[in-house]
C-alpha cells in the first residue's frame, strides 16, 4: 500500500510561473466512491503537518507567489489522520491568516467533499483575508439512485442544502463543481434531474466528464447497468451547452465592474493583449481575463496584480482594461526551497 508523502524539505524544479503555485496538503483517500481507483493506487489519507504546509507556503511567498492553490484528493478530511486536534482545514486557514506572507493574496481551495464541507470551513473562507472566495466541490451527480450506485454516501437533498449553505455563508463565492454523466445506472430520468439541478442552481464553473470504466472499482463491475458511449457523450454535450448559456449570462453581468486581476503573461490571442485571472478563476481549469493597458499604466509583467474594469465578455472569458497596478510582480528575496508535488 502506498505510503509516500512529500513535505517542505523535498527539493523540486518549479513547473509553474513563480507567481502561482499548487500545494498538496494531503495524499491518498479513504472515500469508498464506486467509480474511483485512487484509494487503491495512492493508499489511505495521509496529511502533512500544519507546520510543514506553513513552511512551504512561506517559501513560496518569499519566492514571489501571489496565489497558492491547496489541493488533495479530499481537502476536507485534512488532518483527520493526525494526532492533533488542531489539525483541520479550517484551522489551517486560520493559522495561515496569522502569518506574514508578503506578496501572497489568494489561497484557493480545490476538491472539497460535499458532506465534509462544514460551516467552520465556510466561515474560514468568508473571513480569511487571503482566502479566495472560491470553492471547488466535485458533486458528481444529483439523482439519489445514481449517487447510491456511485457510493457517494449522501443524497440529492444534502447537495441542495450544501449549495444554499455555501452561498449564504460566503457572499460572492465562486462555486465550481464537476459531474459524471453516463455512469452505470444513469437513466434518462436521472440525467433530466441533473439538467434541472444545474439550470436551477446556476453554478459559476462546471466541468463534465463521461464515465470511464476503471478495472478494480465497484462501478467497473456493473456491466449490466452500462450506459452506451454515444448516449453518455450526448449527455455531456447537452449539459455543457446548458452551462455555457449560464456562464455567458454570468460573464455579461460583470461588464462595467472593477476586478483585481493577476497577470499571467502575454496573450496568444493578440500581441497587444495580456491575459490573467481574477480570484474566481483557477489556473488552467477556468476562464481568463484578456487585458488591454489603460492610459498611464506601464507595460504589464507576469505576477503583477492590477485593478481592471471589465469591458466585454465571451462564454467563459472576460475582456478588461488595466487601470492601475496594485502590486508589482515581486522579486525573489533569496533562493526559496520549494518542495516537489508528487502525483
Amino acid at each position: 500500500m502506498p505510503r509516500y508523502l512529500y513535505d517542505d524539505t523535498t527539493p523540486r524544479l518549479a513547473s509553474t510561473a513563480r507567481h502561482s503555485a499548487y500545494v498538496k496538503i494531503a495524499e491518498g483517500c479513504d472515500r469508498p466512491c464506486g467509480f474511483c481507483i485512487i484509494p487503491k493506487l495512492r493508499g489511505p489519507q495521509r496529511s502533512r503537518t500544519p507546520e510543514s504546509v506553513e513552511r512551504e507556503i512561506m517559501a513560496l511567498a518569499e519566492g514571489g507567489a501571489v496565489e497558492v492553490n491547496l489541493v488533495a484528493q479530499d481537502l476536507t478530511t485534512y488532518g483527520t489522520d493526525l494526532d492533533d486536534p488542531e489539525a483541520s482545514l479550517a484551522r489551517l486557514l486560520g493559522r495561515l491568516a496569522r502569518l506574514d506572507l508578503g506578496t501572497l493574496r489568494w489561497i484557493r481551495l480545490h476538491y472539497a467533499y460535499p458532506t465534509a464541507t462544514t460551516d467552520e470551513l465556510l466561515d474560514a473562507i468568508a473571513e480569511g483575508p487571503r482566502v479566495a472566495k472560491y470553492l471547488d466541490v466535485p458533486l458528481q451527480h444529483i439523482d439519489d439512485s445514481v449517487l447510491k450506485i456511485m457510493r457517494r454516501g449522501h443524497v440529492g437533498k444534502s447537495v441542495h442544502d450544501l449549495v444554499r449553505r455555501v452561498r449564504a455563508r460566503v457572499p460572492g463565492v465562486t462555486l465550481r463543481t464537476t459531474f459524471i454523466v453516463g455512469h452505470p445506472g444513469e437513466t434518462d430520468d436521472a440525467f433530466a434531474r441533473l439538467m434541472d439541478f444545474v439550470e436551477e442552481v446556476e453554478f459559476d464553473r462546471v466541468g463534465v466528464f463521461t464515465y470511464s470504466k476503471e478495472e478494480g472499482t465497484h462501478s467497473g463491475s456493473l456491466d449490466d447497468l452500462d450506459v452506451p458511449t454515444t448516449v453518455a457523450e450526448r449527455r455531456r454535450r447537452d449539459l455543457m451547452r446548458l452551462q455555457r448559456r449560464i456562464s455567458k449570462k454570468k460573464m455579461k453581468a460583470m461588464v462595467g465592474h472593477d476586478l483585481d486581476v493577476l497577470v499571467d503573461g502575454s496573450s496568444d490571442e493578440s500581441e497587444y493583449l495580456h491575459e490573467g485571472r481574477h480570484q474566481g478563476q483557477a489556473p488552467e481549469i477556468d476562464g481568463k481575463v484578456f487585458l488591454s493597458v489603460g492610459d498611464g499604466v506601464r507595460a504589464l509583467r507576469p505576477g503583477d496584480l492590477v485593478r481592471t474594469r471589465v469591458d466585454s465578455f465571451a462564454d467563459y472569458d472576460l475582456a478588461a482594461t488595466a487601470l492601475e497596478i496594485l502590486q508589482p510582480a515581486a522579486k525573489a528575496r533569496g533562493r526559496a526551497r520549494l518542495p516537489v508535488i508528487v502525483g
